[in-house]
């Protein structure tokens, strides 16, 4: 009797690395329509003028990840979806001035 694996896939990007919109799609699971109306709904910012020249900062594979879950598991559009990833990148930056006025005052 076959036994059923699950497999664990991941993909290793740092923080200067670029992605194409296929390298995105295909990194996500998604069509690149799904990223077109990202970029549309202002959630991904890429370089370039168009599709076919776009070049997404590695930030985008874990924005478009994110925006694809809440879609999925909560029902909450792009729009919202953008609203949520700007809050939580501001949130992100406030923990991060926090820690560094922490170690200034030696907490």
């Amino acid at each position: 009797m076959p036994h059923e694996t699950d497999a664990l896939t991941g993909l290793l990007l740092d923080e200067a690395a670029e992605l194409g919109l296929a390298e995105l799609c295909h990194a996500c699971q998604v069509h690149a329509d799904f990223v077109i109306r990202m970029v549309e709904e202002g959630l991904l910012v890429p370089r370039g003028r168009n599709p076919a020249q776009w070049r997404f900062p590695a930030v985008a594979l874990h924005h478009a990840r994110l925006a694809l879950r809440l879609e999925q598991d909560l029902d909450v559009n792009l729009a919202g979806s953008a609203l949520v990833i700007d809050l939580l990148e501001q949130l992100r930056q406030a923990n991060q001035r926090i820690a560094i006025l922490e170690r200034q005052l030696d907490w």
